[in-house]
């Protein structure tokens, strides 16, 4: 799939799925399953939702 997050989308994403998932580990409670999404998607670079509205968080270079 082509890559459509920029890098501070990725700081984000990392952070606030880490902040989910050990939520989930301290109260003990499967939701916490959930930050897993934003690590996945922060890991491959790719976001899914923002595949059908053309989003790209890349910064383009001044020769593309």
């Amino acid at each position: 799939m082509k890559k459509n997050m920029g890098g501070v989308d990725k700081v984000i994403r990392v952070i606030v799925g880490l902040a989910i998932v050990l939520w989930g580990i301290f109260d003990k409670s499967w939701w916490g399953l959930i930050g897993l999404v934003p690590l996945f998607t922060a890991l491959s670079g790719t976001c899914l939702l923002y595949l059908p509205f053309g989003i790209s968080t890349i910064k383009k270079t001044a020769g593309k």
